[in-house]
């Protein structure tokens, strides 16, 4: 009955469908094992959500390791039409997030699918207001860029490097 959400969120948080399956697995268990703790003050599933968020944040903070990131100098702002839009799917999108580094894709999915604030982005991933703006501006400009890539051509605002 929830798997199939559980595995949705897993997803988002994940490089791929195996690294998800081990969250949801992961997740599973902490929510059976923690049953008698839910205080039905909101929905089970959002309760279930949670854990599933927490654990995918939990294996990225042990992982805590810093990858390269790509030059940022190479994006430009690059702005998206409504018929790229069109063409993406949500599968499509999907992949594309998951090509983010580590770092940037946590930061986006909890802003942008959990509502989560920079402030809170920050006390959940260990880093600054300033460092999540940063990751979530970094992640947006290179999705923008991959979607164009893939979908659409570029128009360029060449002040954006200046």
């Amino acid at each position: 009955m929830f798997a199939p959400k559980m595995f949705g969120v897993c997803l988002r948080y994940a490089k791929d469908r195996t690294e998800a399956e081990d969250n949801l697995q992961d997740g599973f268990i902490k929510v059976f094992s923690n049953v008698k703790n839910f205080r039905h003050e909101g929905s089970f599933e959002g309760w279930m959500r949670r854990i599933m968020v927490n654990v995918s944040l939990g294996k990225f903070r042990k992982q805590n390791v810093l990858y390269p990131v790509e030059d940022m100098t190479k994006y430009d702002s690059a702005e998206v039409s409504d018929d790229i839009l069109a063409k993406i799917g949500a599968e499509d999108l999907l992949e594309l997030v998951q090509q983010l580094p580590p770092r940037y894709r946590m930061v986006f999915n909890l802003y942008v699918m959990e509502g989560m604030n920079h402030q809170e982005i920050g006390e959940e991933m260990n880093i600054s207001v300033g460092t999540s703006k940063s990751n979530l501006a970094r992640a947006r400009d290179i999705l923008k860029r991959k979607v164009l890539e893939l979908y659409g051509e570029v128009e360029s605002n060449a002040n954006y490097l200046a």
